[in-house]
């Protein structure tokens, strides 16, 4: 599907999740049928969802951490599919660079860092190496709710 001018205008206002289609209708001097569907389209082509986002640093008691994983194999995919299902896991990556995988995980005091590494990256095998960065203020990163 090609994403023209438009469909990237009517993501941009969708950042706002409280606009209507009628009033991205008419900042695009468009309908707001076309707006709905335009977005409807998006979504059957799974370019678009529309979902509730956190901020982190607003959440007392958790914290964002970014972990890139080294593999032993090359069965990335796989390997990212396993990591997505663990608690606290918000996002897997498949990138290059010296990790395989990256993932982002939001947890908390009663479910922290040692009990995430020793209880859930340990069901995946085939991990050569992890590095932990956890984040002390993120900019403009929001999350899809997942408490």
């Amino acid at each position: 599907m090609t994403i023209d001018e438009i469909n990237r205008e009517i993501i941009r206002q969708l950042r706002d999740g409280r606009k209507s289609f009628e009033e991205i209708a008419k900042t695009l001097s468009i309908t707001p049928n076309t707006v709905r569907a335009r977005v409807k389209k998006l979504m059957d082509n799974g370019i678009l969802d529309i979902t509730g986002v956190i901020d982190p640093d607003k959440l007392d008691n958790h914290f964002l951490v970014i972990i890139g994983v080294k593999l032993k194999n090359m069965n990335l995919v796989k390997k990212a599919e396993a990591f997505r299902k663990l608690r606290g896991v918000i996002s897997v990556a498949v990138v290059t660079g010296q990790f395989d995988l990256i993932l982002t995980a939001l947890l908390n005091n009663e479910f922290g860092l040692l009990e995430f590494m020793a209880k859930e990256v340990a069901k995946v095998s085939d991990v050569l190496s992890t590095e932990t960065f956890v984040v002390y203020k993120n900019y403009d990163m929001k999350i899809p709710y997942t408490l």
